[in-house]
């Protein structure tokens, strides 16, 4: 790959375009794309909703097709070459007569991974790929995780005093952050294609789990898990806007029937001690299409999803203040016997909102 300083200008500008889908495109990727003549930006587009044109769709339509001719262009992601809800936009590239496509990455999905490139090549189409490639993959970690691994990326939101503490022993937790870091969370679950939380949540606190602060369009799929169906068909959560998915260990028919009428949509999947199977979850969710979760749960369920390495990141909110050590941790652990099982994590970012501190932490692969 060659690439100038002119070159990571106008990727610079095709990641900025991808970000305003930041709330809009799920379950599809984030992508931009900059459409450049002569040194010049001549279009330019970005993918605002599934099942509407692609960002290489939207940029060439501001562009006169004689003058796409021998244009370059720049790419989030790698184009798509396959009929899906919209029609290949590697067509529409060749069609315009553009010389050159410079793309950040190569796409996940199978159907594409490498594919469009290569049909752009075979009609002289030159490609240059990897240029601000971690910069892209940050934009997707979600579409990322299904297609590579079948699940989805989770995202763990945990509010706490400084010394840790969730929730005071009767389980009183409203409010411990202050309204910006509140604020803050309700965009975190807009670009969310799933809000999760467990059933003990849902009984203490009755959450309505949803967008409020923002009018994105949609409202992300909410999952409970529930092993034994105790949640109410009057639980908040089951009268907005959206899907719920409860999903339990329980198939017992008068439990299950009462939910459904009030309009949840249940998963049956028990592991032989009759909890929820985790890694199976994910796997159904990967199969809805469900890119990012945020978790927004208890100790208990925290606690199981991080044991289960299911958990990609940390969003950490903590508030200047300290609970005691009677109040509630922030994860359900067996005891720790040595030194070397501890959870390694990698510290992304840390930044003040409002009185509080956010911290972003990574949870290692291994």
């Amino acid at each position: 790959m060659t690439t100038s300083a002119a070159d990571a200008q106008f990727m610079a500008r095709a990641l900025q375009l991808a970000r305003r889908g930041m709330y809009t495109t799920d379950p599809n990727p984030r992508v931009g794309c900059v459409i450049v003549k002569e040194g010049k930006i001549i279009g330019e587009g970005w993918h605002e909703r599934a099942g509407q044109p692609h960002a290489e769709i939207n940029a060439l339509s501001q562009v006169n097709l004689q003058h796409a001719r021998s244009a370059g262009v720049y790419l989030t992601l790698e184009p798509c070459c396959h009929q899906g809800r919209t029609p290949p936009c590697t067509t529409a590239l060749i069609k315009a007569g553009v010389q050159r496509v410079v793309a950040a990455m190569r796409d996940p999905n199978p159907q594409v991974s490498g594919k469009g490139f290569k049909e752009l090549e075979s009609r002289g189409i030159r490609v240059d790929v990897g240029l601000m490639e971690s910069e892209a993959e940050l934009l997707n970690p979600g579409f990322i995780s299904r297609m590579k691994h079948g699940r989805p990326f989770v995202r763990l939101k945990m509010a706490a005093s400084l010394d840790g503490r969730t929730a005071m022993a009767d389980g009183q937790s409203k409010w411990i952050t202050g309204e910006a870091a509140r604020a803050d969370v309700q965009k975190w679950r807009a670009r969310s294609s799933a809000i999760m939380t467990g059933v003990g949540t849902v009984l203490a606190d009755d959450p309505e789990l949803n967008v409020r602060a923002m009018k994105i369009g949609r409202q992300p799929l909410r999952v409970v898990v529930d092993s034994q169906l105790r949640m109410s068909p009057k639980a908040r959560l089951l009268r907005g806007e959206g899907k719920t998915l409860v999903v339990t260990a329980n198939n017992d028919k008068t439990l299950t029937d009462n939910l459904k009428r009030a309009g949840a949509q249940i998963a049956y999947l028990p592991t032989p001690k009759k909890t929820v199977d985790l890694e199976a979850m994910m796997q159904h969710l990967a199969w809805l299409e469900v890119n990012e979760i945020l978790v927004e749960a208890g100790a208990t369920l925290c606690g199981a999803m991080l044991r289960a390495k299911m958990v990609d990141e940390l969003l950490l909110y903590y508030a200047p203040h300290v609970m005691g050590s009677a109040e509630r941790g922030m994860f359900n652990f067996p005891p720790l016997l040595r030194m070397s099982d501890r959870i390694s994590m990698e510290i992304q970012d840390v930044r003040a909102i409002g009185q509080d501190w956010r911290v972003i932490v990574k949870v290692s692969e291994k």
